[in-house]
């Protein structure tokens, strides 16, 4: 049993919001894409039974007969089928197509080491492909792949792409029980490994403007205030990082149709990241939100409503509640809607094309 105390009022207000007010902000020239293609390699769900919907195209059973196989003595044949694998993280491989030039960016890479690149290599994707990895933020279950990724490539001064803040050691600490630290990723193995480590704690474009990766989100609703419990240890000690602002999210502008917006856990509030990502951009059109919303359990009952409320009137074309969002949190977007929801899979890829 922890009985340590709880944090004073002063290390409450060194995390409080630092939202941007109403300073007007100048918008940032993200150059439109023709085409956008984000590949599911890492997800709470694998459902070989899903059938393709809108710009989700899917495996399917028939795909099995030409995924690898693997020993097992116990069926005549001596093999089966190496299936695709789920698992309590997320990863999702960007693909962006601007004129000729395609880039290949991995957003996230899961919570075991060899979980990403073990459904690469049954997805068919070559991981030497990637130019460049993003991750959304610290916590393992989104970093922790890069492990399997520097031994399927080796040493290549891979770009990667973080928030200073993603090295801060973490907790949860729920009341009447022991904190359960997480696994803290570790930067000079990093940069040991190869790896190339870029730091950005403000909006940053990559290849030649045509991704925004946003840095820091500013907090500009009144109900999404971040994950309760949750701490960070600082110069102080342990304290509460409910906001955990190294949260980041992958903005692309589809030509013609509007914003495409990923995220990982959305920590820093699905509807702050999308109201972020019109701002940054000066796009009001937003045409998919996908990823990460951290809307599971009963800690977030009480924001699903005004959640749901505000991504009607953001009325995106398509909208994939994945990995930590919930079903609660996913069967109340799917009634709300009905036309733009999508259930995602591992190996589902959403083939997404401008429309101007």
């Amino acid at each position: 049993m922890c009985d340590e105390p709880r944090a004073s009022a002063e290390a409450v207000a060194r995390v409080a919001p630092r939202p941007l007010g109403d300073a007007e902000v100048e918008p940032i020239a993200l150059e439109p894409v023709d085409r956008v293609v984000l590949t599911t390699l890492v997800d709470n769900l694998s459902d070989a039974l899903l059938l393709d919907q809108g710009p989700a195209k899917r495996r399917g059973l028939l795909a099995m007969a030409g995924m690898p196989q693997v020993p097992a003595p116990l069926f005549e044949e001596g093999k089966t089928v190496d299936g695709l694998q789920a698992e309590h993280g997320f990863s999702m491989l960007v693909t962006v197509e601007r004129g000729d030039r395609r880039s290949h960016i991995l957003f996230d890479t899961g919570m075991t080491p060899d979980g990403m690149v073990g459904n690469m290599r049954r997805l068919g994707i070559d991981a030497a492909d990637v130019e460049v990895v993003v991750l959304s933020h610290g916590h393992f279950d989104h970093t922790t792949g890069l492990d399997g990724l520097i031994r399927e490539v080796g040493r290549r001064n891979l770009p990667v792409i973080v928030h200073p803040g993603l090295w801060a050691r973490r907790r949860i600490n729920l009341p009447g029980a022991d904190p359960i630290e997480l696994p803290t990723l570790s930067k000079p193995a990093l940069a040991g490994a190869g790896l190339e480590v870029i730091e950005h704690e403000e909006p940053s474009l990559l290849f030649d403007g045509s991704v925004l990766i946003t840095g820091e989100v500013a907090r500009t609703t009144d109900f999404e205030a971040g994950m309760p419990f949750h701490e960070a240890h600082h110069d102080h000690g342990w304290e509460p990082d409910p906001l955990i602002l190294d949260d980041q999210a992958l903005i692309v502008h589809l030509r013609g149709a509007g914003l495409v917006v990923l995220t990982g856990c959305g920590h820093a509030g699905i509807v702050n990241i999308a109201r972020y990502a019109r701002r940054l951009t000066g796009v009001d059109t937003l045409h998919a939100v996908v990823g990460g919303f951290h809307l599971n359990g009963p800690l977030y009952a009480r924001i699903l409503g005004p959640t749901v409320d505000a991504l009607a009137d953001l009325a995106p074309q398509v909208i994939v509640p994945a990995h930590c969002t919930g079903w609660d949190a996913s069967r109340a977007i799917a009634a709300r809607l009905p036309d733009a929801f999508i259930q995602n899979s591992v190996g589902t890829r959403y083939e997404l094309a401008a429309t101007a």
